[in-house]
């Protein structure tokens, strides 16, 4: 069964690389996600790419919905909900991430990071 979802998992990364504007790093990062009209909850963002972010959301969050993404020690990103399905969503930026801030984002998250100042 476990290499049952490793192969979902190798499809859905060689998936999520097709058709993007930027290439998708997985990683996983505490986070808050605000939808437009809302209060924030905690989440957790499953990948991050320049131009976006998959992220966990319970409830349903609807395709064109404004969010705000806020990573620790980031001011909020704001975004637009593009796909909700099995309580993850996924998010396009409204403004790129600098591709220096992205590096940055990984290096300190990266699994094998050994420290992770908040500020």
């Amino acid at each position: 069964m476990a290499e049952n979802l490793l192969i979902q998992r190798d499809s859905y990364f060689t998936a999520a690389q097709e058709d993007r504007s930027a290439p998708r790093t997985r990683i996983t990062i505490p986070a808050t996600l605000r939808v437009s009209g809302g209060r924030g909850f905690q989440t957790v963002v499953h990948d991050l790419s320049l131009s976006g972010f998959c992220a966990a959301a319970v409830n349903r969050v609807h395709q064109g919905t404004v969010c705000w993404l806020t990573l620790p020690g980031i001011e909020a990103l704001q975004g637009e909900v593009i796909w909700w399905d099995n309580s993850l969503l996924g998010c396009a930026f409204e403004k790129l991430l600098s591709p220096i801030v992205h590096d940055n984002i990984l290096t300190r998250w990266r699994a094998d990071a050994p420290f992770r100042p908040l500020a």
